[in-house]
């Protein structure tokens, strides 16, 4: 049982540091992922609201080009 435990003993000692490291790793990357996710989503709301100004621009249009053609005829 002895050299069992020793080879359990030296894989801990191996592993556990590089376990943690990996776990480390993998927080801090986790949290890159969450700020750019975070990122992403203001972009896409900020392109939402613009896609909103560009049609509400083009109904002002419309609304403008239809006004004016009743003013065209109504002359």
């Amino acid at each position: 049982m002895s050299m069992i435990e020793d080879v359990r003993n030296v894989l801990q000692d191996f592993l556990a540091p590089e376990l943690r490291a990996i776990s480390a790793r993998l927080d801090a990357l986790e949290k890159k992922v969450d700020a750019n996710e975070a990122r992403a989503e203001n972009r896409h709301s900020e392109v939402i609201a613009g896609l909103r100004q560009i049609t509400d621009y083009t109904t002002v249009l419309e609304r403008l080009s239809r006004l004016e053609a009743k003013q065209v005829v109504s002359h």
